[in-house]
């Protein structure tokens, strides 16, 4: 990841890459090993994607939209729920039954998320956000992404500044364990 653009642009890009992940899985008969191998690669997407925008989209629409509070806090809630799947995907293997109902649950939780900012955040920000701090911003959250972690913590915090503070380290190691072990790199 790492597209160019401003926020919404670096954002939308994004949401296409998993949505092609999500093909790529659903494409498999259920027990492949491939679904693994795709669900990491998700898994390490959505992550990076999340912890960026918790850092600095999120304060964003907090700054520059009414009710920009409430809007924050349940896209925050969406985050925390699909985290908590994807830590519960990431002890599954795919002919382990459950691994094909969290997968499923994971990609309904992503799409409706991805809908209703594309829907309703995306262009709401748009109107209401100078062009030069949307281009900030995609600057911002395309360098986040580069330091971001690449795996699931539910219990890490979500808000700035104790998330820019912590996410860096974090995800140094997260990117250690994944060369390590090969995650999310075809076998």
């Amino acid at each position: 990841m790492g597209h160019g653009g401003n926020v919404i642009e670096e954002l939308v890009t994004d949401h296409r890459e998993v949505e092609e992940l999500f093909g790529k899985i659903e494409a498999l008969p259920p027990g492949d090993r491939k679904r693994k191998l795709h669900t990491d690669q998700v898994t390490m997407e959505l992550v990076r994607h999340s912890v960026a925008e918790e850092a600095y989209l999120y304060p964003a629409i907090r700054r520059y939209l009414t009710g920009g509070d409430t809007m924050a806090d349940r896209e925050i809630d969406d985050h925390s729920r699909a985290e908590r799947l994807m830590k519960d995907l990431e002890g599954r293997e795919p002919d382990d039954a459950e691994f094909d109902r969290l997968i499923g649950m994971l990609m309904s939780e992503v799409r409706m998320h991805i809908a209703d900012e594309e829907q309703n955040l995306f262009p709401m920000l748009s109107v209401a956000c100078p062009a030069e701090a949307l281009d900030d911003l995609g600057d911002k959250v395309r360098q986040a992404k580069k330091t971001a972690p690449t795996r699931p913590h539910p219990f890490a915090p979500d808000r700035p500044p104790a998330n820019k503070l912590l996410s860096p380290g974090v995800g140094l190691v997260d990117r250690l364990r994944d060369a390590l072990t090969g995650r999310g790199k075809p076998g």
